[in-house]
């Protein structure tokens, strides 16, 4: 990978330089910058990135709180293997599309989705107050406009499956909120790519009636339906040609 030229990093960095310099080390590091190279010093970094040394050493402690560095001793900072990262870090996510599409990661996601989504699905059939009802009946709308070129299909299909998350009305399946968009602004580029269509409207409105209907069963395997559709589409595209 090649590093961009320091003085083009440090016009990129923006007013807040500390996180305009996690966001770059971040992504250089996610992405694969550092894998065959060891990471710069706090002073070598300050040099090449024309900041303080205060900035650098701001943004690698925030890395490290992150898990994606190290400091040991008499071996100075080092990046940490993705075992240890925090994947449900926003920042962390938002990186991770930055990176070779892989379908590994995909297949990780989804089958991240199957535990969560499915489950949220059905605590909102049982749970969501009139508010949530509202929020996905208008997710569900934008998906609808979304079809009809009005609105973007992509935040239109997230805006629907997040608005599930929120009706639960369980502030842990809410804390997924992050994780589910990532998770399927991958998923929706790689079936769009793959099969050359927006989302099932059938199966989503499928959700949402189950949801109106207080139906928990059927919310349930509504919204797996979708995500195994998914699935299977990961499992064909691995198979060999």
């Amino acid at each position: 990978m090649n590093l961009p030229h320091p003085s083009d990093v440090r016009t990129s960095l923006g007013r807040n330089l500390t996180y305009g310099m996690l966001d770059h080390l971040g992504k250089v590091i996610v992405t694969g910058g550092y894998d065959d190279k060891p990471f710069p010093t706090e002073a070598e970094l300050s040099i090449q990135h024309s900041v303080s040394r205060s900035v650098t050493r701001e943004a690698v402690k925030m890395l490290t709180a992150k898990g994606l560095l190290s400091a040991r001793p008499r071996q100075g900072t080092i990046v940490q293997p993705s075992s240890s990262w925090n994947l449900f870090d926003a920042d962390i996510l938002r990186w991770l599309l930055d990176r070779k599409f892989s379908l590994d990661l995909l297949r990780q996601f989804s089958e991240l989705r199957l535990a969560i989504e499915p489950a949220a699905a059905e605590l909102a059939a049982r749970a969501a107050d009139q508010a949530g009802l509202d929020a996905i009946a208008a997710g569900f709308a934008r998906m609808v406009a979304a079809e009809a070129g009005d609105d973007d299909t992509l935040e239109a299909d997230i805006a629907f499956h997040l608005s599930i998350l929120h009706a639960s009305a369980n502030p842990f399946f809410m804390q997924f909120r992050d994780v589910v968009a990532t998770a399927l602004r991958t998923s929706i580029r790689f079936t769009n790519r793959i099969q050359g269509r927006t989302a099932d409207l059938e199966a989503h409105e499928a959700v949402k009636v189950a949801i109106e209907r207080r139906d928990a069963p059927a919310a349930h395997a509504a919204m797996l339906h979708i995500i195994q559709d998914v699935m299977v589409l990961i499992s064909h595209s691995a198979e060999p040609a």
